[in-house]
């Protein structure tokens, strides 16, 4: 969601109970955070919880919804089992209600589409109560007289064009605000003219037409969007004229880190682990990281050199050029339609042009920043030495005492949680965390050990032993 600054004509206050909760935002991990709100087990009354999305309905990175494209994460990274099997909200259930459960059970997928996961997130947005969407939030302030957060919104019609203005009061916010499109700057001129097709891999299916009638097609990114439209891409093109170029800064068009040990960088373990080191530390090790979440599927590579192979079999090969180890240093517009991309090779140190029609950006996200939407709080959020918000090990932004309420946040996290702040798998746990946190209970139990890996050598985690071992000298003195 983006921010816009509070408008004067901000109506008074409204004179209902304050709210326990506000999310602003609802994506997947607001979703998650919203749906284990609803009915917390053990609690005589339900929390007063309530979510605002600016976007007139929930998607999940419909522009990426390829036919076969799968969860990189198993289903049971939902938005609740691995807090709460028993939630109503579980993707077991979501089957139930739509009479799927033996159809799933015999085909025995782990890993489910990505499109089934979008329709499970949009049956549980249709069914759970205090969702709101239309609603944009444009400022939030702390109220000192009534110990409360303001959240000022505005109520969009059909056609996002402000209809109503209202505002909100409460004791916590949970800022749930994702993540947006990263374009590289020396492409930003031509994406954001729109002269020539420059398209960010978000936005792939709503193009993928145009993107088929171009000659020649260039895609940018080693992760697993790139992948992922590069295969859908070179099945479309006829065999001999595929006409695709497919660059990656990265050294090698690397597969994921999918080994079991390697998977417990995404427990809370590692995450707790991560949270207690030095921000240096952790600031070098994210970039180090990036072939636990950036590399590709291993079926997906195999998809890949299946298809490239098959276009051999009668000799020849696919006009195809996979090339990592490339970045575009600039780019610019030739002949009013087609796009020339200056390229260095890192390890070479070699430079060269290549002329497309058109261009594929799978760069990945950034974290939204939240500057403009705190801007009231601008003074009472603590920083650390790079200017980025200091988030305790709770998901707190660390706020001024005199500041009673807190501010949690979801996916903004990674310089301080790291790599596991935007899988789907800490989804349930850091929500569980959340609204533990917030009511004061174990609302839901959460396991102290999650890894067999013993992540360094302090006890930070119940999973290390404290105990003292008698140790046995080499060498007995006289």
């Amino acid at each position: 969601m983006t921010a816009r600054p509070p408008r004067p004509d901000r109506p008074a206050p409204d004179t209902d109970q304050p709210h326990d909760l506000v999310g602003i935002g609802i994506g997947p991990f607001n979703l998650s955070l919203a749906a284990l709100a609803h009915g917390i087990p053990g609690t005589p009354h339900p929390l007063a919880a309530t979510f605002y999305e600016q976007r007139p309905a929930f998607h999940w990175h419909p522009g990426l919804l390829i036919d076969g494209a799968s969860l990189q994460v198993p289903f049971l990274a939902d938005l609740v089992t691995l807090a709460d099997p028993t939630s109503p909200w579980t993707f077991l259930n979501y089957l139930r209600t739509r009479d799927r459960l033996f159809p799933f059970y015999f085909a025995e997928r782990f890993h489910i589409q990505r499109a089934e996961y979008d329709a499970y997130c949009r049956w549980v947005t249709e069914q759970l109560p205090g969702l709101h969407f239309g609603h944009q939030v444009d400022a939030i302030r702390w109220n000192t007289e009534r110990a409360l957060f303001e959240v000022d919104f505005t109520q969009l019609d059909n056609h996002g064009e402000a209809e109503a203005l209202g505002r909100a009061h409460t004791r916590h916010i949970a800022l749930g605000v994702g993540t947006e499109p990263h374009i590289p700057e020396p492409l930003k001129p031509l994406a954001e003219a729109g002269s020539v097709p420059v398209i960010h891999s978000a936005d792939y299916l709503h193009h993928r037409e145009q993107l088929l009638n171009a000659e020649h097609i260039t895609v940018i990114g080693s992760g697993q969007s790139g992948a992922e439209i590069f295969l859908d891409l070179l099945r479309a093109r006829p065999a001999g004229h595929e006409k695709l170029h497919w660059l990656a800064r990265t050294p090698a068009f690397a597969p994921m880190e999918y080994s079991k040990l390697g998977l417990e960088h995404f427990t809370p373990d590692y995450t707790r682990y991560f949270h207690a080191l030095p921000e240096p530390v952790r600031d070098e090790l994210v970039p180090d990281q990036w072939q636990l979440h950036k590399g590709i599927d291993h079926d997906t590579i195999t998809a890949i050199h299946e298809e490239l192979y098959r276009r051999t079999l009668h000799g020849g090969w696919p006009d195809a050029t996979l090339t990592p180890g490339v970045c575009v240093r600039t780019a610019g517009r030739v002949a009013t339609t087609r796009v020339e991309l200056h390229l260095e090779h890192t390890q070479q140190g070699t430079r060269s042009r290549l002329t497309t029609d058109a261009v594929v950006l799978a760069t990945g996200y950034r974290e939204r920043p939240l500057d403009q939407m705190l801007d009231g709080l601008r003074t009472r959020l603590r920083r650390d030495s790079s200017g980025r918000p200091r988030i305790d090990e709770q998901f707190r932004l660390d706020l001024d005492p005199t500041i009673t309420g807190n501010i949690y946040v979801q996916n903004a996290e990674r310089h301080t949680h790291g790599v596991g702040a935007p899988d789907l798998g800490l989804a349930a746990w850091r929500s569980a965390t959340i609204l533990n946190n917030l009511t004061g209970t174990t609302a839901y139990h959460l396991p102290q050990r999650t890894a067999f890996t013993t992540f360094g050598l302090t006890p930070h985690t119940a999973n290390i032993p404290t105990q003292t071992p008698t140790l046995t000298p080499l060498v007995q003195s006289n």
